[in-house]
C-alpha cells in the first residue's frame, strides 16, 4: 500500500515542474503575435518574459525560507494557486480590456511569484521523501518530466494560439489548480518542518559563502548567463521566424523546440554520466562554454536560417553540457540539512538570467544581428575564463547522496 502511495506522490510531483516551465516556454511562440496584436515595441513584448522570472527570482529565496518553516506541501500547493490566478488575470485582460498592456503584466507579475514555489520546493520535498537510490530516481523522473516541458511547451502553445492569442494564459489555471489538487492528496509529509530562526538561517548562510564563496559565486553567475543567452536566443529567433519569414503556428513551435531539444537531451546524458568525476565535471562544463561560444561567434556572420538554427542548437547543446556540472558542484557544496538555501539562492539567479535575456536581446537586436551575437559570444567568453580560473571546489567536499546531477536543465 505504501509503495503505491509513494508511486501516487511521484506521479504528482512531476507535474510541477512541467508547470514552471510552460511559464516561459509555452508564451515565446506566441510573442510577436501579441506584439501585433497590441501595438507594442520589441522592448514591451520582451517584458511579458521578464516580469515572471524577475518576480520569480526575487522570491525564491523566501519560499525556500517558509517551505523549510512551514513544510513544502503547503507552500507548493499555495504557490500552484496564486499561479494559477496571475494566468486568469493575463488571460481576462487580455479579453476583456482595449488596453491590456499592463494588466496582463500584473498577471505574469502574480504567476512569476507562485512559479517560485514550485520546482525548487518540489527539489527540496524529493529530498525530505525519498533517500539513496529512491531519491536519484525521482530526481530523474522530474528531469524528464522537465525535458519534456520544455520541447514540449513551443509546440503546445502554438497549438493553443490556434484558438486565439491569449487562450494560452487560461491553459495555465486548468494546470495549476489540477497540480495543486493532485498534490494536495497525493503527497503526505513525512514529519513536521523544524527551520530555523531567520537570524539563524541567514547566519548559516553567510558561513557558507564566506567558506566557499570565492567558486560558489562565479558559478551562479555562469548558471545565470547560460539561461540567459538560452532565453535570449530564443526570443530572437521567435521574432525572425515569424517577422522575417512568416513561420507562424505549429511549424514554428517545432522549430523552437530543435535548439531545446538538444540541450535536453545533453543535459540528460551529461548528468547520467558525470557522477561525482570532479576533473570530469570541470573538463566537461569548459567545453560546454567553449561550444557555446563558438556557436554564438559563428552564427555572428549568417542569417540564413538553417544554417542558424543548426549553430544555434549547437550553442543550447553547450549549455545542456554546462548546467548539469554546475548543478552537481553547487548541490553537493553543501550538508543536506542547508541545501534548501542554496538551492533556492541558485534557482533565484538563474530566473533572473531568464529575465534579462529577452529586453537586452531586444535592445541589441534593434542595432544589429552581427552585434547581437558577438556581443553573447564575448560574454560567453568571459564566463568560460571564470569558470575555468574560479570554479574550483574542494576535492574533499562530497555529497550525500547520488542523483542531483539531474537537476541540471531546471530553471
Amino acid at each position: 500500500m505504501e509503495e503505491k502511495q509513494g508511486r501516487v506522490a511521484m506521479i504528482a510531483i512531476t507535474f510541477i515542474p512541467l508547470v514552471m516551465v510552460l511559464g516561459n516556454s509555452m508564451l515565446v511562440p506566441v510573442l510577436p503575435t501579441m506584439k501585433s496584436k497590441l501595438d507594442l515595441s520589441q522592448f514591451q513584448v520582451s517584458l511579458i518574459i521578464t516580469m515572471f522570472s524577475l518576480s520569480a527570482g526575487l522570491i525564491i529565496p523566501l519560499v525556500g525560507y517558509l517551505s523549510d518553516r512551514f513544510g513544502r506541501k503547503w507552500i507548493i500547493v499555495g504557490s500552484l494557486v496564486i499561479y494559477g490566478i496571475g494566468g486568469i488575470i493575463s488571460g481576462l485582460s487580455a479579453w476583456l480590456m482595449e488596453n491590456s498592456y499592463i494588466m496582463i503584466l500584473i498577471g505574469r507579475i502574480v504567476q512569476g511569484i507562485g512559479a517560485a514555489g514550485t520546482a525548487p520546493i518540489a527539489m527540496a520535498l524529493i529530498g525530505d521523501l525519498y533517500s539513496g537510490e529512491q531519491e536519484s530516481k525521482a530526481l530523474g523522473i522530474i528531469e524528464s518530466s522537465n525535458g519534456a516541458g520544455k520541447i514540449l511547451s513551443p509546440i503546445i502553445g502554438s497549438v493553443i494560439a490556434l484558438i486565439t492569442w491569449y487562450a494560452v494564459f487560461f491553459t495555465f489555471p486548468i494546470l495549476c489548480f489540477a497540480t495543486a489538487i493532485f498534490i494536495w492528496f497525493s503527497v503526505k509529509e513525512k514529519k513536521k518542518m523544524e527551520g530555523k530562526p531567520l537570524p539563524e538561517y541567514l547566519g548559516a548562510l553567510k558561513q557558507i559563502f564566506k567558506q566557499k564563496g570565492k567558486w560558489l559565486i562565479p558559478a551562479f553567475f555562469v548558471g545565470s548567463v547560460g539561461l540567459f543567452i538560452l532565453f535570449g536566443v530564443l526570443f530572437y529567433l521567435s521574432d525572425v521566424l515569424e517577422q522575417r519569414l512568416k513561420i507562424e503556428g505549429v511549424i514554428k513551435g517545432c522549430i523552437l523546440a530543435i535548439p531545446l531539444l538538444g540541450m535536453v537531451v545533453t543535459a540528460y546524458l551529461t548528468g547520467t554520466k558525470i557522477k561525482q568525476n570532479k576533473p570530469l565535471i570541470r573538463k566537461v562544463m569548459v567545453m560546454g562554454l567553449m561550444l557555446l561560444t563558438g556557436s554564438m561567434f559563428v552564427v555572428s556572420f549568417f542569417q540564413q536560417v538553417y544554417l542558424m538554427i543548426g549553430l544555434l542548437t549547437l550553442g543550447s547543446i553547450g549549455t545542456g553540457l554546462l548546467l548539469p556540472c554546475l548543478n552537481t558542484l553547487i548541490t553537493g557544496a553543501v550538508e543536506k540539512a542547508e541545501r534548501g538555501m542554496i538551492t533556492s539562492l541558485y534557482g533565484s539567479v538563474r530566473f533572473l538570467g531568464v529575465a534579462f535575456g529577452p529586453p537586452l536581446f531586444s535592445w541589441l537586436m534593434s542595432i544589429s544581428h552581427k552585434t547581437v551575437f558577438l556581443s553573447m559570444a564575448g560574454l560567453s567568453l568571459f564566463t568560460l575564463i571564470l569558470a575555468f580560473f574560479l570554479i574550483k571546489p574542494d576535492k574533499s567536499e562530497k555529497k550525500e547522496t547520488g542523483g542531483k546531477q539531474q537537476l541540471g536543465t531546471l530553471f
